[in-house]
C-alpha cells in the first residue's frame, strides 16, 4: 500500500486536498469516487508533486494577459485545463458541470472568462466544438476538430486526454530545441561584454604605461591597442553605436515584414531546413510534428482529408505545408500518400517505409505515432549532442578572446622585464 496525494472536487464544486492509501493510482481514484469526490490530480508520494500554487499560476497567467476578456494563454495552462476537463468527464461529471467547476477554480483571468463563456454557450444548446470555435486565439483548428470527432464518437474524454498528451509532448520538444540555443547565446553575450570592458577600460591604461616607457611594441599589442583606440574614439562611440543598433533593428524589422509575405516565408523556411547542423534538427522536429498531429487526428476519428488539411495548417513550415498539400491532393484522387512524401525530399526513407507499411497493414495512425516517438528521441539526442559540442567550442572561443587580449597586454611587459634584467 502506498500513500497518494490528491486534489479533488466535491459535489458543490469546491476543491479539496488530502491523501489516501491504495495499492495503485486507479485504486486511489476509485476510493475517491466512492466518497463522492471527483479527482483532478492523483500523485503517489515521492514520485511527483501536485499543482496547487494558485498564486504562482495567477502570476504566470498575468504575464501573457493584456485584458481579462482577450489575449492568449500559455500552452502549459491550456494543457492542464484540457487534462482536468478530461478527468472530470471520465469521472462521470457532465460537460457543462465540468466547465462550470473549472471556471470557478481557474486562476488565469483569460482562461477563466473563456471557460465561463464556453459553459454559457453549451448551456444555450451549442455543441462543445462549436463553442470552442468562437475562441480561435486560444483553441486552434487541431483542438476544435479533435473535440468534434470525440463528440461524434462519444469518446470526448479520450480525445481530450490525447490532446493533453499531444500538447505536453509538443511543448517538451519545443523546450528542448530552445534550451539548446540558450547556452551559446549566453556565452556569446558574456564574451562580447568582457571584450568591450577590457577594450574600453583595461587596455587604455596599459597603453598609457607602455607609451611612457617607449620602445617598439609587438604586432599583436599594436593591433589590440589600435582597436581599443578606435572604440574609444568619439566618432565611434557616439553616433556610430547608435547607428549600428538602428541598422540592426531595421534589418530585423525588414526581415520580419518580408517573412510575412508568401515568397519571403517560403525562402526563410527553406533556409531553416538547409542550415548546417540546425537544419537537420529543424527537419526532425517538423517530421515529428507532422507525424504526431496526423496520427493523433486520425486516431481520434477525424477523416483523413480533414486531418491532412489541419496538419498542413499547423505544420509551422511552408516547405512542409506544401509537401502535405500534395499528399492531400494525392489522397483526394484515391492514391497513396507515399509517392508525394517521397517526392518532397523532406521525409527520410525510414519514414516513407514505415508509412508504406502502415498503409498496407491498415495501421497508419499507429505507425505515424511510432514515427513521432522515434523522431522525438532523435531530436532529444540531437539536442544533447549539439549542446555537448557547443559547450567546449564556446568555452574555447571565450578563452581565445580573453587570452588574446591578455597576451597582447603582458607580452610587452615581459619584454620590459627581460630588458631590465639584462646587464648594462
Amino acid at each position: 500500500m502506498a500513500n497518494f496525494q490528491y486534489i479533488a472536487l466535491d459535489a458543490k464544486g469546491e476543491q479539496t486536498t488530502g491523501s489516501v492509501q491504495a495499492g495503485s493510482e486507479s485504486d486511489a481514484i476509485q476510493q475517491l469516487r466512492s466518497q463522492g469526490l471527483y479527482p483532478t490530480q492523483v500523485v503517489e508520494e515521492g514520485k511527483g508533486s501536485l499543482t496547487t500554487g494558485k498564486t504562482k499560476a495567477r502570476q504566470r497567467g498575468k504575464k501573457r494577459v493584456k485584458s481579462a476578456s482577450g489575449g492568449k494563454i500559455k500552452p502549459k495552462i491550456l494543457m492542464i485545463f484540457t487534462r482536468q476537463l478530461a478527468t472530470l468527464i471520465d469521472s462521470g461529471l457532465p460537460l457543462l458541470r465540468g466547465l462550470t467547476v473549472l471556471g470557478k477554480q481557474e486562476p488565469n483571468p483569460v482562461l477563466r472568462n473563456t471557460v465561463n463563456a464556453l459553459a454559457d454557450s453549451v448551456q444555450s444548446g451549442a455543441t462543445f466544438s462549436e463553442s470552442l470555435s468562437q475562441h480561435p486565439r486560444i483553441f486552434n483548428k487541431l483542438f476544435i476538430n479533435m473535440v468534434k470527432a470525440g463528440e461524434l464518437g462519444g469518446v470526448l474524454e479520450v480525445v481530450l486526454t490525447r490532446l493533453a498528451e499531444y500538447m505536453e509532448k509538443a511543448n517538451k520538444l519545443k523546450n528542448k530545441i530552445v534550451s539548446a540555443m540558450v547556452y551559446p547565446i549566453i556565452v556569446l553575450f558574456i564574451a562580447v561584454a568582457i571584450l568591450v570592458f577590457l577594450m574600453l577600460f583595461i587596455v587604455p591604461k596599459f597603453k598609457e604605461m607602455f607609451a611612457e616607457q617607449g620602445g617598439e611594441l609587438p604586432l599583436i599589442s599594436r593591433i589590440v591597442f589600435g582597436a581599443s583606440e578606435n572604440m574609444l574614439a568619439r566618432s565611434f562611440i557616439l553616433p556610430n553605436v547608435v547607428w549600428i543598433f538602428l541598422v540592426l533593428g531595421g534589418l530585423s524589422v525588414l526581415i520580419k515584414i518580408w517573412g510575412n509575405t508568401s515568397g519571403g516565408r517560403a525562402m526563410i523556411d527553406a533556409f531553416k531546413l538547409r542550415i548546417p547542423v540546425f537544419g537537420d534538427l529543424t527537419r526532425k522536429s517538423a517530421i515529428s510534428r507532422f507525424s504526431r498531429t496526423l496520427g493523433t487526428l486520425v486516431t481520434s476519428g477525424v477523416p483523413i482529408l480533414q486531418a491532412l488539411t489541419i496538419t498542413r495548417d499547423t505544420a509551422g513550415n511552408v516547405v512542409v505545408s506544401n509537401a502535405i498539400d500534395k499528399v492531400h491532393e494525392s489522397v483526394k484522387e484515391g492514391e497513396s500518400i507515399v509517392a508525394p512524401l517521397q517526392a518532397s525530399k523532406i521525409f527520410p526513407a525510414m519514414v516513407i517505409s514505415m508509412v508504406d507499411v502502415g498503409e498496407e497493414t491498415g495501421q497508419l495512425p499507429e505507425m505515424l505515432l511510432k514515427i513521432a516517438d522515434v523522431y522525438d528521441d532523435e531530436v532529444d539526442n540531437a539536442v544533447t549532442a549539439l549542446t555537448s559540442v557547443l559547450e567546449p567550442i564556446m568555452i574555447v572561443f571565450l578563452a581565445l578572446v580573453v587570452g588574446t587580449i591578455v597576451f597582447a597586454l603582458f607580452l610587452p611587459l615581459i619584454n620590459m622585464i627581460k630588458n631590465v634584467d639584462q646587464p648594462g
